[in-house]
């Protein structure tokens, strides 16, 4: 008797279980729940008959490797990685529901302007990461198509300290090109660069960087659920 290989068409990662919900309620199939090291849970699903990778990973830049290295050695660079869930709104005139399809991504935490770097430039790398191509499209054309969902193509920032009132205007005028933050996809982005893996941050506005969480917590299921809406579009296309 042989045991079927799964290889899944995608992997998608998000960091919290709220954000994992919408991807399990769209699902035809849920199976292969297996918690690992740091809380993190991988699900096989089945949408509309083909197989994705659901990964919970948990919050952070260290948190978001581990998962892009588990399906970079599981899966292969070939297979798309997505980073799916919610952000906070940085630039005026983003308004929460708006899903943003990323188009560079940047590390807010990096600093070594006193080397000669950019800032947000990690020695070594570049100054900021671009997605895959091909996923960025489909995702905008699956974004517009959707009803009810504004989508753009914008810059997302990441960092590990959650970006409140009191550290938005400073990051305003550092990443005047930023509209939109979280505390994964700059990590994704750095390691899918470094191994050739195709990636792609599809993020929905939670909050505008309030005075502290409750925006956040009132809007993120909500937010989470444009943002696996805009994913599954993609995926299906």
């Amino acid at each position: 008797m042989t045991t079927e290989v799964w290889h899944p068409e995608s992997v998608i990662v998000v960091a919290m279980e709220e954000e994992a919900v919408p991807f399990l309620e769209r699902a035809d199939g849920v199976s292969g729940e297996l918690h690992t090291a740091a809380n993190a849970v991988r699900r096989h699903l089945t949408v509309g008959g083909r197989r994705h990778e659901l990964i919970r990973a948990g919050i952070g830049f260290v948190n978001a490797a581990a998962a892009a290295a588990y399906a970079l050695h599981a899966f292969g660079p070939e297979t798309p990685l997505i980073s799916a869930g919610t952000a906070g709104g940085l630039a005026a005139g983003v308004r929460v529901g708006e899903v943003i399809v990323g188009s560079r991504y940047v590390n807010l935490n990096a600093d070594a302007t006193a080397f000669g770097y950019a800032l947000g430039q990690v020695p070594g790398m570049p100054a900021d990461y671009a997605p895959d191509a091909e996923l960025a499209a489909h995702a905008l054309a699956a974004g517009e198509r959707a009803e009810g969902v504004t989508v753009r193509s914008a810059a997302i920032g990441s960092s590990e300290t959650f970006v409140t009132a009191g550290r938005a205007p400073q990051l305003r005028t550092d990443f005047p090109h930023v509209v939109a933050v979280d505390m994964e996809t700059a990590a994704f982005a750095q390691f899918a660069h470094t191994h050739h893996q195709r990636f792609l941050s599809v993020r929905a506005i939670s909050d505008l960087c309030a005075p502290d969480g409750t925006e956040f917590l009132t809007h993120v299921d909500d937010a989470a659920d444009r943002s696996a809406e805009v994913v599954l579009a993609l995926l299906a296309a």
